[in-house]
């Protein structure tokens, strides 16, 4: 059985000088920008639910990639900030998810 993929490269982004600090906190404003998007979507703003669902799911995939790019930008941080080998960590966390049963590599 292979394993399926979403193969993602996100760039490091110009003119930023991010911070752990300042990243985390980016991470958690699109994170909540991508709930607010979902709650939209299932009516839990207290409004009425929007009757273009296809317009609701593009603002969830817009709010979803502001998620994954400033969680690569954290990534480019640790790097660059505090020497964490990404690569490996990331062969750990796949380990992780084998040993957990999550995923069969």
């Amino acid at each position: 059985m292979s394993m399926r993929r979403k193969v993602i490269a996100l760039p490091r982004l110009n003119r930023l000088s991010p911070t752990l600090e300042s990243t985390a906190l980016k991470l958690m404003e699109e994170a909540g920008e991508l709930a607010q998007a979902i709650g939209k979507l299932r009516g839990l703003s207290g409004e009425a639910c929007p009757s273009d669902q296809r317009e609701v799911m593009e603002r969830v995939t817009r709010e979803l990639l502001d998620v994954a790019q400033t969680a690569v930008s954290m990534m480019f941080v640790l790097e660059e900030q505090y020497g964490i080998d990404i690569e490996s960590a990331l062969d750990q966390h796949l380990q992780k998810l084998v040993a957990k049963g999550y995923l069969a590599l």
